[in-house]
């Protein structure tokens, strides 16, 4: 698909990398105007016509390149968030650490946003805010279309098409690095990782979906600036998380994550335990990952809850079997250690409630499963989360878990007729009850005497 570029992108592969505006024109590119959202195309017709300088801009451009379909159009104009406001009746300045505009058209919401300046300058309401640290609190310097280009992330997402003409302007060499299947940050990466460190995250994304190599100027310092996701707000860092795993490259993500230290401060409960490459709970994430991807490119639904059960399991699993040691009952031991794997997790990444109360469910219903015998297995395919904890289940054995046909038994049970569900519920009950049988006649058809008393 890049070949799409190549076909139209003529430069010379020995020069060195040029600075400032390259413009590319009709014919120069595999872009058309009817390629554009029409929505979109209607919000830089109204901004251009009123004087402004507006372009379809980012992600979108960048997967039109390379054929794959925009999620979504982004729009960025030299226009205040107060001025668009006033354009576009249907529309609303959001955010306090960056100001957008939405404008919407029935469901669809074009993103709009002023062009940006690197710029410490503060004055009323336009002003930059960092911390000691160099992480940007607040930015809403604006400025000129090369100054926002300059503070954008990457370089393959700083492309800026206008569709009234079918041009190209690209300020950072975007299209050099798309043409090379390079991820690569704007300016000096330390600074850039410092002021966001979301985007040491949108580095792996990234490179992950487009399958592009990280730039080594790029790539070396995110080892050592890994520990500033820890000044990322758990909501933020939760939402990220989400893009990470559950845009059907989760597997891909999950390893670069892990080569540069990223997961570590993700789910910092898990990653000690993953340094063992051959070990169940780097299987049982990875095959959860790979499971994911597939339902995703199906189209089937994923959800957060399963996701994070699985992220958070081989912790779970590891502090019940503490408990138990301790002589708690296995649903007791189960339970304690869920309610504190999830409440060291939230500050990390503020998992909603909506999602942590089914993990639960589905972490309770891994003990539930092995006891099916009488009316229990029917009742327990009757429980609303019986499907997901089935298949965490199969999760559990694909990584390496013996289950004792655990998943072999449950994928019988729900192909059975009635009647052959009760005769296999039937045959665990008696293989249930037998040794118990025969520890009581051991010991002359009484219970056993404890021997600790």
């Amino acid at each position: 698909m890049l070949d799409r570029i190549s076909r139209f992108f003529k430069r010379d592969k020995a020069s060195h990398r040029s600075t400032g505006r390259r413009v590319f024109g009709d014919g120069e590119h595999s872009l058309s105007p009817e390629m554009i959202n029409r929505d979109a195309f209607k919000v830089i017709d109204v901004l251009q016509k009123a004087g402004f300088e507006a372009y379809i801009v980012g992600g979108c451009v960048r997967d039109l390149l390379i054929g794959l379909k925009p999620k979504d159009f982004d729009v960025a104009t030299s226009a205040k968030p107060w001025e668009v406001k006033e354009l576009f009746r249907r529309s609303r300045i959001i955010g306090r650490r960056f100001q957008i505009v939405h404008v919407q058209f029935g469901r669809e919401i074009i993103e709009v946003t002023t062009f940006r300046s690197n710029s410490s300058q503060t004055s009323g309401k336009n002003h930059r805010q960092q911390t000691d640290s160099g992480m940007l609190t607040r930015d809403n310097v604006f400025g000129s279309v090369e100054e926002d280009a300059s503070r954008r992330d990457l370089t393959v997402n700083a492309l800026y098409y206008d569709p009234s003409d079918n041009s190209i302007h690209d300020f950072t060499n975007g299209l050099d690095d798309i043409d090379d299947q390079i991820i690569r940050i704007i300016g000096d990466p330390e600074t850039r990782f410092r002021e966001d460190p979301v985007r040491l995250l949108r580095v792996a994304r990234f490179a992950a979906k487009l399958g592009f190599n990280i730039d080594s100027d790029t790539a070396n310092p995110m080892k050592h600036r890994a520990a500033d996701l820890q000044q990322v707000s758990p909501p933020r860092l939760f939402d990220e998380t989400l893009k990470l795993f559950m845009s059907g490259q989760g597997l891909d993500t999950f390893k670069l994550l892990v080569e540069h230290n990223l997961f570590d401060y993700i789910v910092p409960q898990l990653a000690p335990m993953l340094n063992d490459q051959q070990g169940i709970p780097m299987k049982l994430v990875s095959q959860a990952l790979i499971n994911t991807d597939k339902r995703i490119e199906t189209s089937q639904r994923v959800t957060p809850a399963f996701i994070y059960a699985a992220l958070l399991w081989p912790a779970v699993q590891r502090l019940a079997r503490n408990y138990e040691k301790n002589g708690n009952s296995p649903p007791y031991a189960l339970s304690k250690a869920a309610g504190e794997i999830i409440v060291n997790q939230i500050p990390v990444t503020a998992i909603p409630k909506r999602f942590t109360i089914p993990m639960r469910e589905i972490w309770d219903l891994q003990l539930h499963l092995r006891r099916r015998g009488g009316t229990r297995a029917q009742r327990l395919v009757e429980h609303p989360r019986f499907r997901a904890a089935y298949d965490f289940v199969l999760l559990r054995e694909q990584a390496g878990e013996d289950l004792g046909g655990l998943g072999e038994w449950w994928t019988a049970y729900q192909q059975a007729d009635h009647e052959n569900r009760q005769t296999m519920a039937d045959e665990v009950m008696a293989s249930d009850r037998g040794p118990k049988k025969r520890r009581r006649r051991r010991s002359g058809g009484k219970p056993a005497a404890d021997p600790a008393r």
